[in-house]
C-alpha cells in the first residue's frame, strides 16, 4: 500500500473480491429485463395478520420455482464449451442475495436454496433467516475460503464451476437469483448475475402495486415468455401464495 497527502491505493478487499468476480463473469450473459406491474394489496395485507413472519424474498422464490415447473427455461443453462447447447436442471435451485457484515466491512453473499417449490413458505423462511443471521463465518464458509484466494485461481474456481459440471453448477450457484432492495424502498434496475433468471422487485406503492423485474438470458427465451412467467407469477402470488398465508 502506498500512500500521499493527495489519498491513497490499497488493494482490493476480501469483501469486495466474489462481487467483482461476480461482475467479470456476468458480462458473459446477454441480459434482457422486463418489468410487470403486479397488484398484491390483498397478499400484503395477510402476510400483516399472518400468526408467524413471511418475508416478500420467501413468497417470491416459491413463486419463482413454481414458475419454474411450467417453464422449464427458468431451469435451463447455456453452456459454450465444447460446443453451445442448453441444460435443463430437473428442479430449482434458489439464490438469494444476502448482506452481513464482518469486522465492520459489508460483505455480499449468495444463499442457495434447493427446490424452493417442494418447501412451505414457513421453510423458506427459516432458510433466509438463518442466512440473515447467523454466524456468516459458519453458513458462508465456502465463500469466506474462495474470497481468499488468488485473483487468478479465484477465477479458475468459477470457471470451473460456471463452465464445466452442469449439475454442479446448478447445485453450487443455482439455477435463478433474487435480488432486491424493496425494505429499503429502492428498485433495481438491472440485477448482474451469471443465471439464465434474475428477479427483483421494488416496494409496494400505496395501491400495493410493485413493480416486478426478469432479466433473462435471450440467448434462452424471449420476451413473449417472459411475460407469460411474470403473469403466472402474479397469480401464484394472489391465488396458491395468498392461500398458504391464509393457512398459516
Amino acid at each position: 500500500m502506498s500512500s500521499n497527502r493527495d489519498g491513497k491505493r490499497f488493494l482490493i478487499p476480501p469483501s469486495r473480491r466474489l462481487t467483482w468476480d461476480l461482475l467479470w463473469f456476468h458480462t458473459a450473459v446477454p441480459l434482457c429485463a422486463h418489468d410487470r406491474r403486479m397488484s398484491l394489496a390483498e397478499t400484503a395485507a395477510c402476510r400483516q395478520t399472518a400468526t408467524q413472519r413471511i418475508s416478500w424474498p420467501a413468497l417470491f422464490l416459491k413463486a419463482a420455482g413454481l414458475a419454474a415447473v411450467e417453464f422449464p427455461e427458468l431451469r435451463q443453462t447455456w453452456f459454450r464449451w465444447p460446443c453451445a447447447h442448453l441444460y435443463q436442471h430437473p428442479h430449482s435451485v434458489a439464490v438469494v442475495t444476502v448482506q452481513r457484515e464482518i469486522n465492520g466491512e459489508p460483505w455480499l453473499f449468495w444463499g442457495r436454496i434447493p427446490q424452493p417449490e417442494q418447501l412451505t413458505l414457513l421453510q423458506i423462511q427459516e432458510r433466509i433467516d438463518q442466512f440473515r443471521q447467523e454466524d456468516p463465518q459458519r453458513v458462508f464458509r465456502q465463500a469466506l475460503r474462495l474470497a481468499k484466494l488468488p485473483l487468478l485461481l479465484r477465477r479458475a474456481v468459477w470457471w470451473w464451476n460456471l463452465n464445466v459440471d452442469p449439475r454442479s453448477r446448478a447445485r453450487r450457484l443455482g439455477t435463478s437469483f433474487l435480488s432486491t432492495l424493496a425494505g429499503r424502498g429502492v428498485e433495481i434496475q438491472l440485477p448482474p448475475s451469471v443465471h439464465t433468471a434474475c428477479f427483483t422487485y421494488g416496494p409496494l406503492d400505496e395501491q400495493g402495486r410493485c413493480r416486478v423485474t426478469l432479466a433473462y438470458d435471450h440467448r434462452i427465451m424471449d420476451g413473449a415468455r417472459v411475460a407469460a412467467i411474470l403473469e403466472c407469477m402474479e397469480k401464484l402470488l394472489t391465488g396458491t401464495l395468498l392461500q398458504e398465508l391464509r393457512d398459516h
